[in-house]
């Protein structure tokens, strides 16, 4: 009489087990019946876990009204993520963060190069200029604006112009990566578009 074991491959069995223990809690997975490694969903790998928890890589964008100028662009070096900073002068503003095959310089309509395997156009509704055209952001390079040299993410920050009150950034990265935006108001009247970017998924 034949006789059918009713547990198959076990080491991928254990295998796909732990792979589906270390997905983010409600991750849409699908079980191959040939016993290979479980595929995560797209909407899944669009979330992180661990310190960047729900971060996503989808464009992120805010349309709150505000009277602002672009007076600073830094980074920062953090324990999982690189930080960009856009100080403002003047209370929160709408921005759009998006990643991008090329960002497009406005105004010009160039292209704005950058070092990386991905770039992130940050744009922020406020100006770089004042009511009667004098910059509020003076800016060196434009290709460099803040040393990223030894980031983990970052790349390069480069200039992408500012027309008809927007301001445009084009942030090049290692990875399409997470990211998180964000507002921060203060100190006094300014406010601060701060965008974070992952390490790692």
């Amino acid at each position: 009489m034949t006789r059918f074991s009713t547990v198959r491959h076990p080491v991928r069995i254990t295998l796909a087990v732990l792979a589906i223990a270390a997905l983010p809690a409600g991750a849409a997975v699908a079980l191959p019946s040939d016993g290979s490694s479980p595929q995560v969903s797209p909407a899944a790998a669009e979330r992180s876990t661990g310190c960047a928890a729900g971060w996503g890589s989808l464009p992120e964008a805010s349309k709150t009204p505000g009277r602002a100028a672009v007076q600073n662009v830094r980074t920062g070096r953090h324990a999982c993520f690189d930080r960009l900073v856009v100080d403002l002068g003047g209370r929160s503003t709408g921005y759009q963060v998006a990643y991008v095959p090329v960002v497009i310089q406005d105004g010009s309509g160039a292209e704005v190069p950058t070092r990386g395997n991905a770039v992130l156009r940050i744009a922020v509704e406020a100006p770089a200029y004042d009511a009667a055209g004098r910059p509020t952001y003076r800016l060196k390079n434009q290709r460099e604006l803040s040393n990223v040299t030894g980031y983990d993410t970052f790349r390069q920050v480069a200039w992408g112009g500012s027309f008809e009150g927007r301001t445009a950034l084009a942030l090049g990265v290692r990875a399409r990566l997470p990211f998180q935006t964000q507002v921060i108001a203060g100190p006094g009247s300014s406010t601060r578009l701060v965008v974070d970017v992952a390490h790692h998924w």
